[in-house]
């Protein structure tokens, strides 16, 4: 009979599916890209860019050290359902913090933020006294016992906040790529740091369709708010079109060779590593959804600097991200992906069209990338059964 912190962990027979609690916890997920979305459209600046991203960086990797946490243990434990609804509150919390978080709610949501890292590895430390993988437990508690400290004082501080929240989410960030290395606790082997590809990787497309969902609300609501006029139904349906083609780009081929990615290589290199490039391709996605509502809302206004970058710059760093994504999975660079990218950098530096016109261009090159991705799956898969 399996002892009480055994029973605590993920076993071989525990089903590969997201449980209902993972789905739920994902909907504050939904609330934060809204608000951060929101922070961005109304200050659209490299500085108010880089603030937003700081935020979105905190909220997402409480995202993806839940989905780790779901992953490790049994989410049929009743123990474990409890930290996945403490996650999602602090998620909510989180985002709710956010259109403020960098002037009167830093306390709200830099604490929300430490209080699901810190709960979480307070309980299962206890709860796995005396297993093995209570060193791995604690050594998480440990660095997020370290960065809650900049964290906490950020919040206090409003003029240090933004740097010391950057050192706060270097910490985080950098943890699990080396092990998080403890003293006299050593580091986490590879072996504990093993994940299941075919959960992982559904949690990943999950979370992908929210942010897509993000877009196509945002992209709704703002047509519902216009008169309907053709520029303005034009807009919606090349946004609508954008999140569809942008879908496909995630899923065809390396989306979906995720999963057996994941099991045979090193998790300390790709399980970690996907969740940086994931980051930046929801980032895109949170541009993407602010220049859509540039573009159903002004569709002939002509395009400023700055709403070129937006409305080109959210596919932009959507591809840099899919890019990464399968270098690491197949170690081949997409070199249609490649011209794509400069493509829009070129349009978002010299492009002053009426916002419709660069809209179309945005969908237009997203729209060659699926195709030439499509063609090229064909040829392969031609080259492999000539018959």
């Amino acid at each position: 009979m399996a002892s009480r912190p055994e029973r605590l962990l993920r076993g071989s027979d525990s089903p590969l599916s997201a449980s209902f609690l993972e789905l739920f916890f994902d909907l504050a997920f939904v609330l934060a890209l809204s608000q951060l979305a929101g922070h961005l459209l109304h200050d659209l600046t490299l500085a108010g860019a880089l603030r937003t991203a700081v935020l979105l960086a905190g909220v997402w990797w409480i995202w993806v050290t839940t989905t780790w946490f779901a992953d490790w243990y049994d989410p049929e434990s009743p123990l474990v359902r409890w930290l996945l609804v403490v996650a999602a509150l602090g998620s909510l919390l989180a985002g709710v913090a956010i259109p403020q978080a960098l002037d009167g709610r830093g306390v709200l949501f830099a604490g929300a933020y430490v209080a699901v890292h810190i709960a979480r590895g307070t309980v299962t430390a206890f709860a796995l006294r005396g297993h093995p993988r209570q060193k791995r437990a604690v050594r998480i508690l440990c660095w997020f016992g370290v960065s809650a400290v900049p964290w906490l004082v950020g919040g206090f501080l409003p003029e240090w906040r933004v740097p010391l929240w950057v050192l706060a989410l270097a910490i985080d960030f950098t943890g699990p790529r080396i092990g998080w290395p403890t003293p006299r606790l050593g580091r986490t082997s590879g072996q504990e740091l093993r994940l299941a590809g075919e959960h992982f990787a559904e949690r990943y497309q999950q979370i992908m369709i929210i942010a897509l969902g993000e877009l196509v609300l945002v992209a709704g609501l703002s047509y519902a708010g216009t008169h309907l006029d053709l520029p303005q139904t034009a807009a919606f349906l090349l946004v609508f079109a954008t999140a569809v083609l942008t879908g496909l780009l995630y899923v065809t081929p390396a989306g979906q060779r995720l999963a057996p990615a994941i099991e045979h290589a090193d998790p300390s290199r790709l399980g970690v590593i996907t969740g940086y490039l994931h980051l930046v391709m929801i980032a895109g996605l949170v541009v993407t959804a602010v220049g859509a509502e540039l573009s159903i809302a002004h569709p002939t206004r002509a395009a400023d600097m700055t709403a070129a970058v937006v409305i080109l710059g959210g596919p932009m760093l959507f591809l840099v991200g899919r890019i990464l994504f399968s270098l690491s999975i197949h170690r081949r660079l997409s070199w249609p992906r490649v011209v794509a990218l400069l493509v829009l950098a070129v349009g978002a530096a010299v492009l002053r069209l009426p916002l419709l016109a660069v809209t179309a261009v945005a969908t237009g090159v997203v729209l060659t990338v699926v195709v030439l991705d499509h063609a090229g799956i064909l040829s392969y898969h031609r080259s492999q059964n000539p018959d």
